[in-house]
């Protein structure tokens, strides 16, 4: 450690003037940060986002969602429930807090320290006072604040991608829960049809009219309805309880699902080129790229410092109760006998080369999820018209046939019962394409915003192992 003395009361005199105005530079914003995660929310996803820092804005956000819950969800809806009163996104916001704080202490100018010693020599009592300021943290400064607040950035838009990834989420959640409700109500009605065919099964038996082959086949037909009925309620249960979850609800009865899910869009969105539109709009590249620059501005930081890396300056004031007073000044730092910085330089090198090739693998990783995703959401929207529109159409017109033959007595009731089972058996297939659409309409979403965890993550403090790295 160094420091630097002055004897001169005016040259003191400035010096703290200097501290004080400084030191009142960095201060902290009146939004946290948090305006920056609002702005970019409705920009991706046209929704509201609340920070509940406050009894007020608790109450608010409760009266929202009360609001929103009082009738059957949307997805929509479900989405912004779960902006508002998720407690996981709200802990994320605190990340914020925490990077805001770093960064306002990077841009004031650390405390200065007090020594005081006493000395005797028989009668003799001596006093030594030393007021010292760290001066390699104040000539780097400026670049300090930049890299902190390059990084405060980088959080900001992970926050936002915090966001977005529980809308998805949220979004996967919903249609799987309203899709296993509908898909529970089929299966209802499918065990209806296969009860009524084994009871009357039954009775021909009894009768002397059916073989026992027979009786067991439909009473079989039953027994798989009523298990596939078991297995889609607890299916019902698992997605509704997940839903919740997501919400952040601890009232299940507060929950109002439509009974269908939303009708599939008339065509797919026009991306001439998804993978240049993800390019641009991604946020883990937006973070990554931040990144990178800060640590280009911590490898500069560090080469600037690499040899005089403790350097303090301070005034002394000496006294004796039989000697005048002496004054003076002092300068400490740190001699690179022994390590002249290479380490700390080579460690700030390679993690600035780190960071470039992570953004190129994320740059390439990210093209190819763009197109996976454009593909799936492309197969499964051919997958469910071609359900919706020829499938099941054609079950139904089969059905309607079978039962006009039923009427004139040409086929008897186990065959319009069999026809029932396979217009069912069409029309939950059909459900779980619809479903798996909207799925990867939410997948395609999130490709377009970025995945979460796979920007590099930045350090605690990237300022630690430069002015601190040598003590």
């Amino acid at each position: 450690m160094d420091r630097f003395l002055t004897g001169r009361p005016l040259r003191a005199c400035a010096l703290a003037v200097t501290v004080a105005l400084l030191g009142g530079c960095a201060t902290f914003s009146t939004d946290g940060g948090f305006d920056a995660v609002q702005s970019a929310t409705r920009s991706h996803l046209a929704q509201e986002v609340a920070w509940v820092r406050d009894g007020a804005t608790r109450d608010t956000v409760a009266q929202r969602v009360d609001a929103l819950l009082a009738e059957p969800l949307t997805v929509d809806d479900a989405v912004q429930i779960a902006l508002l009163n998720n407690a996981g996104l709200q802990a994320a916001y605190e990340a914020l807090g925490i990077a805001e704080a770093e960064r306002v202490a990077a841009g004031r100018l650390p405390n200065p320290g007090l020594s005081i010693g006493r000395l005797t020599r028989g009668s003799e009592i001596e006093w030594e006072r030393t007021l010292y300021l760290d001066l390699a943290r104040l000539l780097t400064l400026p670049m300090r604040s930049e890299i902190e607040q390059r990084r405060f950035e980088q959080v900001q838009r992970a926050v936002v991608l915090d966001v977005v990834r529980l809308a998805a989420d949220t979004r996967r959640a919903y249609y799987m829960a309203v899709a296993a409700r509908q898909s529970a109500h089929y299966q209802w009605r499918a065990m209806d049809a296969a009860e009524a065919g084994a009871e009357l099964a039954r009775r021909m038996a009894q009768a002397g009219n059916w073989s026992r082959l027979r009786q067991a086949r439909e009473h079989a037909f039953y027994a798989d309805a009523a298990l596939a009925v078991a297995r889609a309620e607890q299916t019902q249960q698992q997605a509704r309880e997940h839903l919740l979850r997501l919400l952040g609800i601890d009232g299940p009865e507060r929950l109002q699902l439509p009974d269908r899910l939303p009708e599939l869009p008339a065509g797919l969105r026009a991306l001439a080129d998804v993978e240049q539109q993800a390019m641009e709009a991604r946020i883990d590249l937006q973070a990554a790229r931040i990144q990178t620059e800060a640590l280009a501005r911590h490898l500069g930081l560090t080469r600037r410092t690499r040899v005089v890396n403790v350097l303090e300056a301070g005034i002394v004031n000496n006294g004796s109760n039989e000697k005048p007073q002496k004054r003076g000044y002092e300068i400490r730092l740190e001699l690179p006998l022994f390590d002249w910085g290479q380490t700390r330089v080579k460690a700030a090198e390679s993690r600035y080369r780190q960071a470039l090739e992570q953004v190129r693998q994320l740059a390439v990783e990210a093209r190819s999820e763009v197109r996976t995703a454009y593909a799936t959401q492309a197969t499964q929207y051919a997958i469910a018209r071609h359900l919706r529109d020829e499938v099941v159409p054609l079950k139904k017109r089969i059905s309607d046939e079978t039962l006009l033959r039923y009427n004139g007595m040409l086929i008897g009731v186990f065959e319009l019962l069999a026809d029932a089972r396979a217009q069912i058996v069409a029309v939950n297939a059909a459900i779980d394409a619809q479903r798996d659409f909207w799925i990867a309409d939410a997948d395609m979403a999130m490709a377009l915003a970025g995945t979460p965890g796979r920007a590099p993550q930045a350090p605690t403090s990237p300022l630690s192992a430069v002015v601190a790295g040598g003590r």
